[in-house]
């Protein structure tokens, strides 16, 4: 039967794939919805031409154990997928303090049956204020119409609580660390990761979910991407919640100066902050002077953010000079993926980084799961429905930026006023679009 099949036009190596199939069939290892439940070869993927079969047992490998690199692991394992996630560090531990998880993230949790976990960790955010750098209110709004509108809360959520949340529903002794991944190598049938120890290991298919400075990056774009710097540095933290710092459940911003000072309600009983000061790429600082910096930054400036600094803690205080990558060409090469900031480094001024590599993941495990033409073909699709999503936050998020941190003094100035006379509407209407253009609606 197999000589036939090979003049109807189908190559060798698929029918050394098909000739397993027919034997699995034969000794009755196909049970539960056609998929070999016994005698299966570990990562056998049974990816035929012509519509035989579907993209099933694939191996993933995933490089990165971050939120990104960790949610894909999660949908790749619930798609029927074997995993393996490998992270250069020897202990992990998240990249900031805390994040604002919009509604367009949580809506990829709760599609992996993770909604009542995150809704367990996240902040209590209710409502949404601007003030001036003095203390005046600018604006001050209830988010119910926002919820209403995208149909999920968000939940702002403290990065540690959130990885832990997230490693538990893979399984952190899964993920392998100690494993830094130098080189990519990858052939019609199978692509490798090269580690600096000396292992390879071999699957079906690999995401590249490492982060900003991704080492997988140049491989797929065939030539080095320099990140930019976006212009300001930012202080972020965790803090007890207090009154005499916000309300326990708004998210309040001040603003002046081309700077921000920012308290965000997460999991916890703390409050996630965030100061920002546009200063020239490489300014020196240590944590023993962030305090004296930041007072001499935000001086003359309202009680509460005065109170903050002097409250934080600056050995747990991370300061993090911004940069992104301007968008990307290519997501994809043959069975690589880019995920995260890996592939759509993003300034944080839309709250939407985590969120992107979240829904990156679901979009990659969907279009593994539904098509059925290579792992290749998925990919390319995996690509046509992340590129032009992930550009446009990446370029809103650094205009964004530009208009908070006055690249262009008159459009920050114009901003300032205009807050005075917002009723929340249309930032509202910025932020649900956003969410309600993800691919969950």
């Amino acid at each position: 039967m197999l000589k036939g099949l090979m003049h109807c036009g189908y190559t060798e190596r698929i029918l050394r794939k098909l000739e397993r199939v027919i034997t699995l069939c034969s000794s009755n290892a196909f049970v539960e919805g056609d998929r070999p439940v016994n005698d299966q070869p570990k990562g056998l993927s049974a990816e035929v031409s012509g519509g035989i079969s579907v993209l099933e047992n694939l191996k993933a490998i995933i490089i990165g154990a971050g939120m990104g690199g960790l949610t894909a692991g999660i949908a790749l394992k619930q798609a029927g997928y074997t995993v393996e996630i490998y992270d250069r560090v020897s202990e992990l531990r998240p990249a900031g303090a805390g994040i604002s998880l919009w509604s367009n993230g949580v809506k990829v949790l709760n599609r992996l049956g993770l909604g009542k976990a995150i809704a367990g960790i996240g902040g209590q955010m209710d409502r949404m204020a601007y003030y001036c750098m003095t203390g005046e209110v600018l604006t001050d709004f209830s988010l119910q119409p926002l919820v209403e509108a995208v149909g999920q809360r968000p939940y702002p959520v403290s990065r540690t609580d959130l990885q832990t949340m997230l490693l538990h529903a893979f399984g952190a002794d899964e993920v392998q660390l100690n494993s830094k991944c130098v080189a990519v190598k990858q052939d019609e049938t199978s692509v490798t990761a090269i580690f600096e120890d000396g292992r390879q290991e071999t699957g079906d298919v690999l995401v590249a979910a490492d982060g900003t400075h991704s080492i997988i990056r140049s491989y797929v774009l065939g030539q080095q991407v320099e990140r930019q710097y976006v212009g300001y540095v930012n202080w972020n933290g965790l803090v007890p919640i207090s009154d005499d710092l916000a309300p326990a459940t708004s998210w309040v911003i001040y603003v002046g100066q081309h700077q921000r000072a920012s308290l965000m309600p997460v999991g916890g009983g703390q409050f996630y902050f965030f100061l920002d000061v546009p200063l020239p790429k490489g300014t020196e600082s240590q944590p023993e002077t962030y305090q004296k910096e930041l007072s001499s930054h935000f001086k003359g400036w309202a009680q509460p953010v005065q109170t903050l600094i002097q409250r934080l803690d600056p050995h747990k205080t991370n300061r993090v000079e911004i940069h992104d990558v301007p968008p990307l060409e290519t997501l994809v090469k043959g069975r690589i993926a880019l995920l995260g900031d890996a592939g759509h480094s993003t300034a944080p001024d839309l709250g939407q980084g985590g969120c992107q590599a979240m829904e990156d993941a679901l979009v990659l495990a969907t279009m593994l799961q539904t098509t059925n033409l290579s792992v290749e073909d998925a990919l390319k699709r995996y690509e046509v429905a992340r590129k032009e999503r992930v550009a446009d936050v990446v370029s809103r998020a650094r205009k964004r930026s530009n208009v908070t941190h006055g690249k262009e003094p008159e459009q920050t100035q114009s901003w300032y006023k205009e807050l005075e006379t917002e009723d929340g509407s249309r930032i509202m209407d910025a932020i649900s679009r956003t969410i309600l253009a993800g691919p969950l609606g």
